[in-house]
């Protein structure tokens, strides 16, 4: 499958076994944590299909007149691989692996404008390759000591990223996996601060395991306090 951009011919074509990617360290300790963070909520609350694929810090590949682009989202969201998991180790390939990526999260790094870089010519900036080589339909870009987030959607009309404003709860809906993602302020392995979140439709906050056990281990103890005021003592 070939197309044309900005005087490029876009291929897309599997990494080569032997080719060498950048190991390059994440910026701070703090992205694995927020990236996971993401995943976990949505596994748990059963929104991530056998075929779907979450990725950090995980190459995604073009080849722009014979030339591999790889550039590695600290977050995305692929909801559809055709081939086995086994195919897909180390890197990805839009189209010609399953489909692109429908939502791409970049916390902001310590080197000044990547995750707005525009830049046309080879290698292409990360904005340019996601807005104009893949086409995702979402680009975050969060500050996670601030807490801002911008989020920009692809236009169908014009093809580039406009920006989206939150609704009345500073949340954003991402009709790709029908919920809404926010900002959260709060603490999560041994982290206080800024996360990204995901809510429902109704408002409800998709939660973490942590979270979910201690909602379950706080319904144990009122059925337990209801069972002794009747009269009966609860067994272990």
């Amino acid at each position: 499958m070939t197309a044309a951009t900005q005087n490029y011919q876009i291929t897309w074509e599997k990494l080569p076994d032997d080719y060498k990617l950048p190991d390059e360290p994440v910026d701070n300790i703090n992205q694995p944590a927020l990236a996971a963070a993401l995943t976990e909520s949505l596994q748990l609350a059963g929104k991530i299909p056998e075929n779907a694929l979450t990725s950090t810090n995980y190459g995604i590949c073009a080849t722009l007149s014979g030339r591999m682009v790889i550039k590695a989202p600290d977050w995305a969201y692929i909801p559809k691989i055709s081939v086995d998991r086994a195919d897909v180790i180390r890197s990805y390939t839009p189209q010609l692996q399953g489909e692109i990526p429908v939502i791409v999260v970049e916390f902001i790094s310590d080197t000044e404008g990547t995750e707005y870089s525009a830049k046309p010519t080879y290698p292409p900036g990360k904005w340019f390759f996601y807005e104009r080589i893949l086409k995702v339909p979402n680009y975050i870009i969060f500050e996670p000591d601030s807490g801002s987030f911008e989020m920009y959607r692809l236009d169908d009309k014009t093809d580039r990223y406009t920006v989206e404003t939150p609704n009345d709860n500073q949340r954003y809906w991402i009709a790709a996996v029908s919920l809404y993602l926010g900002v959260w302020q709060g603490t999560r392995e041994n982290r206080t601060g800024y996360w990204l979140r995901w809510w429902d439709e109704q408002g409800k906050l998709l939660l973490w395991g942590f979270e979910l056990a201690e909602q379950e281990r706080q319904r144990a103890e009122r059925l337990a306090a209801q069972l002794r005021a009747a009269g009966i003592e609860p067994q272990d």
